[in-house]
């Protein structure tokens, strides 16, 4: 069973960036991104990584971010 967390306040994005967890980014309830970690954060952006050279910059203010943890 897959049971989602959300990532709201800078403990929960600290916590996800240390054990590079892989998240889901929603905006305007659909679903931007998924499989990336976070890079790095601050109070206004979260940039993922997917990949080499892969980044993506998400608005904290305009983003739902949800860690999938596996039951």
């Amino acid at each position: 069973m897959a049971i989602n967390r959300r990532l709201t306040t800078d403990r929960d994005f600290e916590d996800a960036k240390a054990r590079r967890v892989l998240l889901r980014v929603f905006r305007d309830d659909h679903l931007i991104e998924a499989g990336s970690a976070i890079v790095r954060f601050d109070d206004s952006t979260v940039v993922l990584q997917s990949d080499v050279g892969d980044l993506a910059y998400h608005s904290r203010e305009e983003c739902e971010f949800f860690e999938l943890k596996r039951g």
